[in-house]
Protein backbone atom coordinates (compact mmCIF):
# COMPACT_ATOMS: atom_id res chain seq x y z
CA UNK A 1 0.00 0.00 0.00
CA UNK A 2 2.83 2.39 0.88
CA UNK A 3 4.52 1.64 -2.43
CA UNK A 4 1.32 2.45 -4.28
CA UNK A 5 1.03 5.74 -2.41
CA UNK A 6 4.66 6.64 -3.17
CA UNK A 7 4.18 5.79 -6.84
CA UNK A 8 1.05 7.92 -6.98
CA UNK A 9 2.87 10.81 -5.34
CA UNK A 10 5.76 10.55 -7.82
CA UNK A 11 3.34 10.51 -10.74
CA UNK A 12 1.54 13.54 -9.31
CA UNK A 13 4.84 15.41 -9.03
CA UNK A 14 5.70 14.53 -12.63
CA UNK A 15 2.27 15.68 -13.83
CA UNK A 16 2.63 18.92 -11.88
CA UNK A 17 5.96 19.60 -13.57
CA UNK A 18 4.53 19.12 -17.04
CA UNK A 19 1.41 21.14 -16.22
CA UNK A 20 3.52 24.02 -15.00
CA UNK A 21 5.62 23.86 -18.18
CA UNK A 22 2.43 23.88 -20.25
CA UNK A 23 1.14 26.97 -18.44
CA UNK A 24 4.46 28.77 -19.01
CA UNK A 25 4.45 27.75 -22.69
CA UNK A 26 0.92 29.07 -23.18
CA UNK A 27 1.92 32.27 -21.39
CA UNK A 28 4.83 32.73 -23.82
CA UNK A 29 2.55 32.05 -26.76
CA UNK A 30 0.05 34.70 -25.67
CA UNK A 31 2.62 37.34 -24.79
CA UNK A 32 4.90 37.01 -27.80
CA UNK A 33 2.07 36.74 -30.33
CA UNK A 34 -0.03 39.54 -28.86
CA UNK A 35 3.05 41.75 -28.67
CA UNK A 36 3.80 41.18 -32.34
CA UNK A 37 0.16 41.58 -33.38
CA UNK A 38 -0.21 44.86 -31.50
CA UNK A 39 3.07 46.18 -32.86
CA UNK A 40 2.12 45.39 -36.44
CA UNK A 41 -1.40 46.78 -35.96
CA UNK A 42 0.02 49.99 -34.46
CA UNK A 43 2.12 50.40 -37.60
CA UNK A 44 -1.17 50.86 -39.50
CA UNK A 45 -1.06 47.43 -41.15
CA UNK A 46 -4.28 45.93 -42.48
CA UNK A 47 -6.09 43.24 -40.46
CA UNK A 48 -5.05 40.73 -43.11
CA UNK A 49 -1.36 41.54 -42.63
CA UNK A 50 -1.81 41.47 -38.85
CA UNK A 51 -3.34 38.00 -39.03
CA UNK A 52 -0.59 36.69 -41.31
CA UNK A 53 2.05 38.13 -38.97
CA UNK A 54 0.39 36.50 -35.97
CA UNK A 55 0.09 33.14 -37.71
CA UNK A 56 3.75 33.31 -38.70
CA UNK A 57 4.65 34.10 -35.08
CA UNK A 58 2.68 31.06 -33.93
CA UNK A 59 4.49 28.70 -36.29
CA UNK A 60 7.95 30.17 -35.75
CA UNK A 61 7.48 30.36 -31.99
CA UNK A 62 6.21 26.81 -31.70
CA UNK A 63 9.11 25.45 -33.74
CA UNK A 64 11.58 27.49 -31.72
CA UNK A 65 10.11 26.28 -28.44
CA UNK A 66 10.18 22.67 -29.63
CA UNK A 67 13.76 22.86 -30.88
CA UNK A 68 15.01 24.69 -27.80
CA UNK A 69 13.29 22.33 -25.40
CA UNK A 70 14.51 19.27 -27.29
CA UNK A 71 18.12 20.44 -27.24
CA UNK A 72 17.93 21.46 -23.58
CA UNK A 73 16.30 18.27 -22.34
CA UNK A 74 18.56 16.14 -24.56
CA UNK A 75 21.55 17.71 -22.84
CA UNK A 76 19.98 16.88 -19.49
CA UNK A 77 19.40 13.29 -20.61
CA UNK A 78 23.02 12.99 -21.75
CA UNK A 79 24.16 14.20 -18.33
CA UNK A 80 21.91 11.66 -16.61
CA UNK A 81 23.23 8.82 -18.77
CA UNK A 82 26.83 9.88 -18.09
CA UNK A 83 26.16 9.93 -14.34
CA UNK A 84 24.56 6.48 -14.46
CA UNK A 85 27.45 5.14 -16.53
CA UNK A 86 29.94 6.46 -13.99
CA UNK A 87 27.92 4.99 -11.14
CA UNK A 88 27.81 1.61 -12.88
CA UNK A 89 31.57 1.64 -13.25
CA UNK A 90 32.08 2.59 -9.61
CA UNK A 91 29.75 -0.19 -8.46
CA UNK A 92 31.70 -2.68 -10.52
CA UNK A 93 35.09 -1.50 -9.23
CA UNK A 94 34.27 -0.82 -5.57
CA UNK A 95 30.91 -2.19 -4.50
CA UNK A 96 31.80 -2.07 -0.81
CA UNK A 97 32.82 1.58 -1.00
CA UNK A 98 29.57 2.39 -2.76
CA UNK A 99 27.64 0.55 -0.06
CA UNK A 100 29.32 2.66 2.61
CA UNK A 101 28.60 5.80 0.64
CA UNK A 102 24.92 4.89 0.37
CA UNK A 103 24.81 4.02 4.05
CA UNK A 104 26.22 7.45 4.94
CA UNK A 105 23.57 9.11 2.80
CA UNK A 106 20.86 7.36 4.81
CA UNK A 107 22.51 8.36 8.08
CA UNK A 108 22.52 12.00 6.96
CA UNK A 109 18.83 11.69 6.20
CA UNK A 110 18.04 10.49 9.69
CA UNK A 111 18.37 6.69 9.58
CA UNK A 112 19.93 5.15 12.68
CA UNK A 113 23.70 4.61 12.10
CA UNK A 114 23.38 0.96 13.12
CA UNK A 115 20.47 0.38 10.73
CA UNK A 116 21.71 2.37 7.72
CA UNK A 117 24.29 -0.25 6.55
CA UNK A 118 21.62 -2.95 6.57
CA UNK A 119 19.24 -0.75 4.59
CA UNK A 120 21.95 0.02 2.05
CA UNK A 121 22.91 -3.65 1.78
CA UNK A 122 19.33 -4.81 1.22
CA UNK A 123 18.55 -2.14 -1.34
CA UNK A 124 21.76 -2.79 -3.25
CA UNK A 125 21.05 -6.52 -3.22
CA UNK A 126 17.77 -5.85 -5.00
CA UNK A 127 18.90 -3.08 -7.40
CA UNK A 128 22.26 -1.49 -6.68
CA UNK A 129 22.22 0.97 -9.58
CA UNK A 130 18.59 1.92 -8.93
CA UNK A 131 19.31 2.61 -5.26
CA UNK A 132 22.27 4.86 -6.06
CA UNK A 133 20.46 6.56 -8.92
CA UNK A 134 17.53 7.41 -6.68
CA UNK A 135 19.22 8.22 -3.37
CA UNK A 136 22.63 9.51 -4.48
CA UNK A 137 21.92 11.09 -7.85
CA UNK A 138 18.26 11.98 -7.34
CA UNK A 139 17.17 10.22 -10.55
CA UNK A 140 13.89 8.31 -10.83
CA UNK A 141 11.82 6.90 -13.67
CA UNK A 142 9.23 9.65 -13.20
CA UNK A 143 11.77 12.48 -13.43
CA UNK A 144 13.91 11.08 -16.25
CA UNK A 145 14.42 13.61 -19.05
CA UNK A 146 12.26 12.94 -22.12
CA UNK A 147 13.33 15.23 -24.99
CA UNK A 148 10.62 14.33 -27.51
CA UNK A 149 7.83 14.63 -24.96
CA UNK A 150 9.21 17.96 -23.77
CA UNK A 151 9.47 19.28 -27.34
CA UNK A 152 5.89 18.35 -28.24
CA UNK A 153 4.52 19.69 -24.94
CA UNK A 154 6.29 23.04 -25.38
CA UNK A 155 5.20 23.42 -29.00
CA UNK A 156 1.61 22.48 -28.21
CA UNK A 157 1.27 24.80 -25.22
CA UNK A 158 2.87 27.72 -27.06
CA UNK A 159 0.56 27.13 -30.04
CA UNK A 160 -2.49 27.03 -27.78
CA UNK A 161 -1.57 30.36 -26.22
CA UNK A 162 -0.81 31.98 -29.57
CA UNK A 163 -4.04 30.63 -31.06
CA UNK A 164 -6.04 32.35 -28.32
CA UNK A 165 -4.57 35.66 -29.43
CA UNK A 166 -5.21 34.96 -33.11
CA UNK A 167 -8.85 34.19 -32.37
CA UNK A 168 -9.18 37.68 -30.95
CA UNK A 169 -7.71 39.07 -34.17
CA UNK A 170 -10.20 37.13 -36.27
CA UNK A 171 -13.27 38.12 -34.27
CA UNK A 172 -12.33 41.71 -33.38
CA UNK A 173 -14.70 44.34 -34.84
CA UNK A 174 -13.09 46.56 -37.44
CA UNK A 175 -11.30 49.44 -35.78
CA UNK A 176 -11.21 47.76 -32.38
CA UNK A 177 -8.52 45.17 -33.02
CA UNK A 178 -5.91 46.70 -30.72
CA UNK A 179 -8.07 47.23 -27.61
CA UNK A 180 -9.75 43.85 -28.01
CA UNK A 181 -6.48 41.95 -28.42
CA UNK A 182 -4.79 43.85 -25.62
CA UNK A 183 -7.65 43.38 -23.17
CA UNK A 184 -8.16 39.71 -23.99
CA UNK A 185 -4.42 39.02 -23.77
CA UNK A 186 -4.18 40.62 -20.34
CA UNK A 187 -7.14 38.56 -19.14
CA UNK A 188 -5.61 35.38 -20.56
CA UNK A 189 -2.30 36.17 -18.88
CA UNK A 190 -4.05 36.82 -15.57
CA UNK A 191 -5.82 33.47 -15.79
CA UNK A 192 -2.62 31.61 -16.58
CA UNK A 193 -0.79 33.48 -13.84
CA UNK A 194 -3.40 32.35 -11.34
CA UNK A 195 -3.23 28.76 -12.57
CA UNK A 196 0.57 28.75 -12.43
CA UNK A 197 0.52 30.15 -8.89
CA UNK A 198 -2.02 27.55 -7.83
CA UNK A 199 0.13 24.75 -9.21
CA UNK A 200 3.29 26.08 -7.61
CA UNK A 201 1.67 26.88 -4.27
CA UNK A 202 2.47 30.60 -4.57
CA UNK A 203 0.24 33.53 -3.65
CA UNK A 204 -2.30 33.76 -6.45
CA UNK A 205 -2.99 37.50 -6.26
CA UNK A 206 0.68 38.50 -6.22
CA UNK A 207 1.61 36.10 -9.04
CA UNK A 208 -1.34 37.23 -11.16
CA UNK A 209 -0.50 40.90 -10.73
CA UNK A 210 3.16 40.24 -11.58
CA UNK A 211 2.33 38.36 -14.77
CA UNK A 212 -0.27 40.85 -15.99
CA UNK A 213 1.90 43.88 -15.18
CA UNK A 214 4.92 42.67 -17.13
CA UNK A 215 2.72 41.32 -19.91
CA UNK A 216 0.95 44.66 -20.27
CA UNK A 217 4.31 46.46 -20.18
CA UNK A 218 5.69 44.28 -22.96
CA UNK A 219 2.61 44.85 -25.12
CA UNK A 220 2.80 48.59 -24.50
CA UNK A 221 6.43 48.66 -25.65
CA UNK A 222 5.73 46.76 -28.89
CA UNK A 223 2.66 48.90 -29.59
CA UNK A 224 4.71 52.05 -29.06
CA UNK A 225 7.44 50.81 -31.40
CA UNK A 226 4.88 49.97 -34.07
CA UNK A 227 3.34 53.44 -33.80
CA UNK A 228 6.82 55.03 -33.99
CA UNK A 229 7.71 53.12 -37.15
CA UNK A 230 4.39 54.16 -38.69
CA UNK A 231 5.27 57.83 -38.12
CA UNK A 232 8.77 57.41 -39.48
CA UNK A 233 7.62 55.57 -42.61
Amino acid sequence: MAGQKDGGANQAIARTGWLRAAVLGANDGILSTSGLVLGVAAAAASPHIVLISGASALVAGAMSMAAGEYVSVSSQLDAEKAALSLETRELRQDAEGERRELSQIYVERGVDPALAPKVAEQLMAKDALGAHARDELGLTEETTARPVQAAFASAASFSAGAAMTLLMVVFSPRGLLQPVVATASVLFLALLGAIGARIGGARIVRATIRVTFWGAAAMAVTTGLGALFARLA
